[in-house]
């Protein structure tokens, strides 16, 4: 074997173990939904700045199954799942550019409730937002 080849074999086997090494912390670190029973904090934080804080203990797999689950949200379908626009009973105004803004440890969600999974034990916050 050259030295240019045992070059490229030693080249090929350091990305090989790095790839791996990525593929390993990904599946280590993604979220995953946890099947049966699960309890989940969920606080609405309204448009007058008051809160309410629910538990709810459900079996679903999405955020979306358990929020309906507990009638706290209603919406509309759209291509990406439910657009929310009541939430604990008080509505989104679109005249006033509001909207529901949904955050897991004050961090806000890329996915919506229909694709966000949620695990036992795990903390939202759903927050009624003016301003687009």
């Amino acid at each position: 074997m050259s030295k240019k080849t045992k070059k490229i074999v030693i080249a090929l086997a350091v990305l090989l173990v790095l790839v791996l090494a990525a593929v390993g912390i990904y599946h280590a670190c993604a979220p995953e939904a946890t099947e049966g029973d699960k309890t989940i904090a969920v606080a609405v934080i309204h448009g007058d700045e008051t809160r309410a804080d629910f538990s709810i203990n459900t079996e679903a797999e999405t955020l979306r199954g358990a929020l309906e689950q507990e009638n706290l949200v209603q919406g509309e379908e759209s291509e990406y799942g439910l657009f929310i626009k009541t939430v604990d009973g008080e509505t989104a105004d679109d005249s006033q550019q509001q909207w529901w803004c949904i955050t897991k440890g004050g961090e806000m969600l890329e996915t919506g409730a229909d694709s966000t999974m949620i695990a036992d034990g795990e903390s939202y916050e759903l927050t009624l937002k003016t301003g687009w």
